[in-house]
């Protein structure tokens, strides 16, 4: 893992105990079992819907992109603003948001897959 990942547990430290895990060649960042951030490049990225996505385009602050068969993919990662790496406060206010769209996220795919067996 890298120092920037593990210094991520310091950075939310007002948020709450987060964890990380492999995947797609970065990590994803964890609070409650609910992914929340994503990791890549040692940058993060932190979940975004209709709810908060304003707050990161207002910043300048884009989606996460990769390319898959020639097509730009955007996933609901948005780059979590700078000052939150040095700021527990505003860590704790952007995760918190973050966390809560994910959680819905979650919530609304199961009610999904219930509908569905």
């Amino acid at each position: 893992m890298s120092e920037f990942t593990e210094h991520l547990h310091e950075v939310f430290t007002l948020f709450g105990p987060v964890s990380a895990r492999k995947m797609f060649g970065g990590y994803g960042i964890y609070h409650d079992g609910v992914m929340f951030g994503l990791v890549t490049d040692d940058t993060l990225y932190l979940k975004a819907d209709a709810s908060n996505r304003d707050q990161f385009l207002a910043r300048g602050l884009g989606p996460f992109e990769y390319e898959k068969n020639g097509k730009r993919i955007a996933l609901s990662f948005y780059l979590a603003p700078e000052e939150i790496l040095e700021d527990p406060e505003a860590a704790r206010a952007w995760a918190k948001k973050s966390w809560e769209v994910a959680r819905r996220a979650r919530s609304k795919r199961g009610e999904s897959q219930r509908r569905r067996d």
